[in-house]
C-alpha cells in the first residue's frame, strides 16, 4: 500500500490524529491481524481524541486560570469548612448547565482561589467555557474598553462565557460606573450562565461593600438567590513553612 500520498492527503485535510494513528499502525507487528473496519475505527477514534484534546487545551488557555488546580487534588483532611459532598456534587457540573452561581468566602490564604480554579478546570474538562478575572482587573478592562470602543463586544464575550470566575470581590470600594457595569453583567448572565465569586467578606457584608443600596439590591438579587454558598475557615496556608505539596494550596 502506498501510504505516503495518503499521509499527505490526511495532513492536507488536517486529520493529524489519523496520521499519528496510521504511523503507529505501520509499526505494529500484529497489524495484519486487524480487519479493515477495525483499523479504520482506530484511526477515527484517534482523530476524535486528538480534536477533543485540542479543544480542551484551547478552553484552558482562554480560561486564564490563576492556578493549576483540580478537584482531585483538593485536601479534605483539613477542617476548612469545605463540605466534601457538596464539592463532589459541584464537580459533576450540573450547576453550570443550570446557570447557578457558587459563592466562596473566607479569610485570606485559606484556599478560595484554588477551589474556584479547580471547579473552573473541571468545567473546562466537561466542555464548558470559563474565564478567570480578579474583580479589579474586570473593572479596569471595562474602563479601557469604553475608551477604545470595545465595551459592547467585551461585555458580550463575558455574557456568553459559561463560567465566569470573579476573584477578590470587595477588596476596594466600587465607583458608580463599576456598580453599573457589574449590574449589567449580572443581568446578562442571570439564570443563563454561572459565576463563581470569591471574597474575604461574608455574603452578608456584600451589600455594604457595593455601596449604593439600590444598585446593591439589584446586583445581589441576581447573584445570591440562585447560588451555592461555601464558607471556608482556618488560618492562612501561607504560614506553612514547609515546601508546598499538591494538598497545600494557596488562595
Amino acid at each position: 500500500m502506498l501510504t505516503h500520498p495518503t499521509m499527505e492527503k490526511l495532513n492536507t485535510l488536517k486529520l493529524t490524529g489519523m496520521v499519528k494513528a496510521l504511523t503507529e499502525q505501520q509499526q505494529m507487528a500484529e497489524v495484519d491481524s486487524l480487519g479493515f473496519e477495525e483499523r479504520l475505527g482506530l484511526l477515527v477514534d484517534r482523530e476524535a481524541t486528538e480534536r477533543e484534546n485540542r479543544k480542551l487545551a484551547t478552553r484552558l488557555k482562554k480560561a486564564k486560570l490563576r492556578q493549576s488546580a483540580s478537584i482531585e487534588d483538593l485536601d479534605f483532611r483539613r477542617s476548612r469548612g469545605m463540605d466534601k459532598a457538596l464539592i463532589l456534587s459541584l464537580a459533576a457540573c450540573a450547576w453550570v448547565t443550570k446557570g447557578i452561581n457558587v459563592l466562596i468566602c473566607g479569610p485570606t490564604g485559606v484556599g478560595k482561589s484554588y477551589l474556584a480554579c479547580a471547579l473552573a478546570h473541571k468545567a473546562c474538562l466537561e466542555g464548558y467555557t470559563a474565564l478567570y478575572l480578579r474583580l479589579p482587573r474586570l473593572f479596569e478592562e471595562l474602563r479601557l474598553a469604553k475608551a477604545d470602543g470595545r465595551y459592547g463586544k467585551l461585555m458580550l464575550s463575558y455574557a456568553k462565557t459559561d463560567l465566569l470566575v470573579l476573584d477578590d470581590w470587595g477588596l476596594t470600594p466600587m465607583s458608580d460606573p463599576q456598580r453599573r457595569d457589574l449590574l449589567e453583567l449580572m443581568e446578562d448572565r442571570y439564570g443563563l450562565k454561572s459565576t463563581i465569586i470569591t471574597s474575604q467578606l461574608p455574603v452578608t457584608a456584600w451589600h455594604e461593600a457595593i455601596g449604593d443600596p439600590t444598585l446593591a439590591d439589584a446586583i445581589l438579587d441576581r447573584i445570591v438567590h440562585n447560588a451555592h454558598k461555601i464558607e471556608m475557615k482556618g488560618d492562612s496556608m501561607r504560614k506553612n513553612s514547609k515546601p508546598l505539596t499538591k494538598v497545600d494550596h494557596l488562595t
